[in-house]
């Protein structure tokens, strides 16, 4: 989805030939990954941001195509909505300073960002959902006008013609019915991803399922959506519900779009993208016709495998496969369920947790812990954050998210130390999380809290995300910001 299209209308002999396509693409991917030595080599990470743009008063600034214009930096893309921004950070090394690195990189982009849009009459804020955004928002005129969207527009209704209908119970209840998938621009992560060899790939993305439970108990930070009190982390639940092609004529799928998965992965990162290819009906069916994948694979080459990439970019599971043709050709586990926000290094904290548990689990690779149990825990610790009950390898009962994740700091030091990362920077990092279990002060909490504080008014709000704004340039971590008061 990073790059656009040279047409957004497709006929149905098109989509045809690209489920055709789809199929020889798998049988591509199998011999390719039977290569000895494909995908070799010391892990490394990257990262995905994206941010709100916003006006002085905390509302949506939809300016995203002059924002990026005048950057002028390849790292910033468009987004679905036209007021968000996607930061694509370098590739680097886990070990060494990945995290003192990542935080530098982060605030350099999103200090440029920042300044590109002052000109434009706002400036750049990371944060799971805006709790400002308004129904009136979600018009025609909110998506990024470029052909690639307006095509998974269309794509995503001629696999569903009705309504969406959004239901979120948290502390309130949200009813909605929206038409399109621009309600998904409401929505803004910090995805990681994982450079992981073939062989490896089944017990790090299993890993990776097991880990992101806790993870985002601690991390929480969307909380609100139009004028109400829903989960911890809302985003989960509106992403859900607002891409899922599901409907009468679909009674065997038992995942929406997007989703957490079906089972433990058993046999490597193929049998994930053949189920995608099963499940999923194409949305974008561009082709490549110059490219015969499996010729490509036979001379010893390494194909694009564009259909096969551009179909997994449009099946948004949690924790994600991801096959890139750069550098000789590797694997990655993306894993998507992070929020944006609150500030620099709450985001690098965020990563290194996850990527010491994952990188620590697949080595030890829990045995006889039900994928319903990680099913559940997911759901759990995105409603009730810090205050979820998680389930976990070892315990008999049910384990507080605060002292799961306390017990967990250690487990995740122990991966970032196998995997060379240098112990300041990994303790840097970590000591994040440490405080945030310890005082319960994620960036939802600071949010309720403040509007609890301010009163439940759209003034209030706006205020609220002022001040967010403000406290995110300082780059201190959300667990040492001040209340916001009346």
């Amino acid at each position: 989805m990073g790059k656009d299209l040279d047409k957004e209308h497709f006929s149905e002999a098109e989509f045809a030939r690209f489920g055709e396509r789809l199929e020889h693409s798998l049988a591509a991917l199998r011999e390719l990954l039977d290569r000895p030595g494909f995908g070799a080599g010391p892990p490394t990470i990257g990262a995905e941001l994206e941010l709100f743009l916003v006006t002085p008063d905390g509302r949506p600034l939809k300016r995203n195509k002059a924002v990026r214009e005048t950057v002028g930096d390849d790292r910033v893309a468009l987004e679905l909505g036209a007021y968000n921004i996607e930061v694509n950070l370098t590739p680097r090394p886990l070990a060494g300073r990945p995290f003192a690195d990542l935080a530098a990189e982060l605030r350099e982009v999103m200090l440029a960002v920042d300044e590109a849009a002052a000109p434009e009459g706002g400036g750049q804020v990371p944060i799971g959902i805006l709790p400002t955004l308004r129904e009136f928002d979600f018009t025609g005129d909110a998506m990024t006008n470029e052909r690639r969207y307006r095509a998974l527009s269309r794509g995503i209704r001629r696999v569903r013609a009705e309504p969406f209908f959004v239901t979120i119970s948290g502390a309130e209840r949200l009813d909605l019915r929206v038409v399109d998938v621009i309600l998904e621009s409401a929505n803004t992560s910090w995805q990681i991803h994982l450079r992981t060899p073939p062989a490896d790939f089944a017990r790090v993305y299993n890993a990776a399922q097991l880990a992101t439970a806790p993870v985002l108990a601690v991390s929480g930070n969307s909380p609100l959506f139009l004028g109400r009190r829903l989960w911890e982390e809302t985003r989960i639940a509106l992403f859900e519900e607002s891409a899922d092609d599901r409907d009468e004529e679909r009674p065997w799928r038992r995942e929406g779009r997007v989703h957490f998965g079906p089972d433990w992965v058993r046999h490597g990162a193929e049998e994930l993208f053949a189920w995608g290819v099963r499940e999923f009906e194409p949305l974008l069916p561009v082709l490549d016709d110059e490219e015969d994948p499996l010729d490509v694979v036979r001379r010893g080459g390494v194909p694009r495998l564009d259909e096969l990439r551009t179909h997994q970019g449009t099946v948004w599971q949690w924790n994600r496969p991801v096959y890139d043709p750069a550098d000789g050709g590797h694997l990655r586990v993306e894993m998507r369920a992070l929020p944006s926000g609150p500030s620099v290094p709450d985001m690098t904290a965020n990563a290194a947790f996850l990527l010491g548990l994952v990188v620590e689990l697949a080595e030890r690779e829990p045995e006889g812990f039900a994928f319903a149990e990680a099913y559940r825990n997911f759901y759990r610790a995105a409603r009730d954050g810090l205050a979820a009950r998680l389930f976990w390898p070892g315990h008999e009962e049910e384990v507080p998210a605060p002292a799961l994740v306390r017990e967990l700091v250690p487990l995740a030091r122990a991966g970032l130390e196998r995997s060379g990362v240098e112990p300041a920077d990994a303790d840097a990092a970590l000591e994040v999380i440490r405080w945030r279990a310890e005082t319960g002060r994620t960036g939802a909490r600071w949010q309720r809290e403040a509007i609890t504080a301010l009163g439940n008014d759209p003034m209030s709000w706006a205020q609220m995300v002022n001040r967010y704004r403000e406290l995110a340039l300082t780059h201190r971590p959300v667990h040492t910001w001040p209340p916001l008061s009346a």
